[in-house]
């Protein structure tokens, strides 16, 4: 059951229509239909295995990187369906970036993590490029914690640091938006709030997509909701979207609600 009040207005970054996933011959997903609203958070929640990151992974074809892959349906961006054969692959992921559940830099500095995926797109003399990695550093807001440490290994970072720093180079390269896999997994209370905070502070920028098992952390940033769940033969489906305080406060699914309540308990 879809929740449509007070979404007349709202500008589909992404719409999701009745898509199906494979890898390979097995289904993972199964029509699914839902939009993405611009410069909005929205929070995809359910149990483990019902196909939460592969539909991620779908809405910027980075699931392509892990084998063989089949969808059917549509998934649009800005009206274009990104699974059109003519599509630039490298322009779609710079436009739809992803921050993994963990940390994967590379082994290189701090400026050069950052840089990396503005290098790919082009040339670009030093001082802009100084310029950019900069600008998405503070935008992590990460410069003061590292602004002496550009060319010392990224890897000696904290961890929270090092997702920031994820999120720094997603940055870089000026998506629309922002594709965040359990970007608190495995981080302490307070670098998992300084991640909240940086999604907060860039919400009127960017349209953020963020899985997440932490139902508080759910409702203290996201806009909208979606409920994944298993159906027969571990198939996932959403079972229900909708503004982040109906589907927490009155759900229509009793599977819902039996969820939210479990993890909030």
């Amino acid at each position: 059951m879809i929740d449509l009040t007070n979404m007349s207005k709202l500008i589909s970054a992404i719409k999701v229509k009745n898509l199906s996933f494979y890898y390979d011959t097995q289904k993972i997903l199964e029509g699914i239909s839902m939009d993405i609203f611009q410069d909005k958070v929205t929070a995809i929640i359910g149990p483990s295995g019902c196909g939460k990151s592969t539909f991620l992974k779908s809405l910027n074809r980075m699931s392509e990187l892990e084998g063989n892959v089949r969808i059917e349906g549509r998934v649009e961006f800005f009206g274009q369906n990104i699974y059109e054969r003519r599509v630039n692959l490298n322009r779609v992921r710079r436009q739809i970036s992803m921050v993994l559940p963990k940390p994967n830099l590379f082994p290189m500095s701090v400026y050069d993590n950052v840089a990396y995926g503005v290098k790919l797109v082009g040339w670009r003399p030093k001082s802009e490029l100084d310029e950019i990695v900069e600008f998405a550093i503070k935008s992590a807001d990460l410069w003061d914690e590292v602004k002496n440490k550009l060319y010392k290994s990224a890897l000696e970072l904290s961890g929270g640091q090092q997702q920031r720093l994820c999120i720094a180079r997603a940055l870089a390269v000026k998506p629309k938006i922002i594709l965040m896999d359990e970007p608190c997994f495995g981080l302490d209370p307070i670098a998992s709030m300084k991640v909240e905070e940086l999604i907060q502070s860039l919400r009127s920028e960017l349209t953020i997509v963020i899985i997440s098992h932490n139902m508080q952390q759910v409702t203290r940033i996201s806009d909208f909701t979606a409920f994944f769940y298993n159906h027969e033969n571990r198939i996932g489906r959403l079972v229900e979207f909708g503004s982040t305080p109906k589907i927490f406060t009155n759900p229509t699914d009793s599977r819902t609600r039996d969820y939210i309540l479990a993890r909030l308990t």
